[in-house]
């Protein structure tokens, strides 16, 4: 059975397990969407220091995500919140859309390897969704990985956007592609 729970300063620890000692992929926290920074700037902030901005965030209440659980374990992670609270994607041209005003994001995954490929990750979204239409969201909206060009399936540690088929299972639609790899999926409120 899988239960939810909001990050908050309460299940900082939880998230902390889950993410590990390394921060998810790459010393990322999720910090990766929130912040507009160049390769050398990535490259200084991963690790410790975007543990300690994430954690800042969370303890002021400007940092949302979603723990899921089974056996009072954290084993997957979706972090999601109003558009404008990730800067990255007004800054990356495949992902800007005209009307974002009421428009949440559910922009980062991470599923625990020995939990991965039973439904988790949709059920975070579903859940996410449901948490940002009860905050007011009219829509909610996804940017998924996608195959290679050749069709391949990616390694996980380049899903961490979710995969597409989530998307399409929980009731999101393509709305923009300006990209093959960068589609624009979103769900109405």
């Amino acid at each position: 059975m899988v239960s939810f729970k909001e990050l908050s300063s309460a299940t900082w620890a939880d998230y902390e397990t889950l993410m590990g000692p390394k921060g998810g992929c790459g010393g990322c926290w999720c910090m990766s969407w929130r912040l507009p920074r160049s390769g050398a700037e990535w490259d200084k902030n991963k690790g410790e220091p975007n543990r300690r901005a994430m954690k800042k965030l969370v303890a002021q209440g400007k940092a949302r995500g979603l723990l899921a659980y089974e056996d009072g374990e954290p084993v997957a992670w979706c972090s999601f919140g109003p558009k404008q609270d990730y800067s990255r994607l007004a800054k990356t041209k495949s992902y800007v859309t005209a009307d974002a005003d009421g428009v949440w994001s559910a922009t980062c995954f991470l599923v625990r390897k020995d939990r991965r490929g039973r439904g988790l990750a949709a059920k975070l979204l579903a859940a996410a969704a449901k948490i940002a239409r009860e905050n007011g969201a009219r829509a909610m909206e996804g940017y998924p990985a996608t195959k290679t060009k050749a069709g391949a399936k990616l390694p996980a540690a380049f899903v961490w956007t979710g995969p597409e088929p989530i998307f399409q299972r929980c009731g999101f639609e393509e709305i923009q592609r300006l990209s093959w790899s960068r589609p624009v999926y979103r769900k109405k409120l």
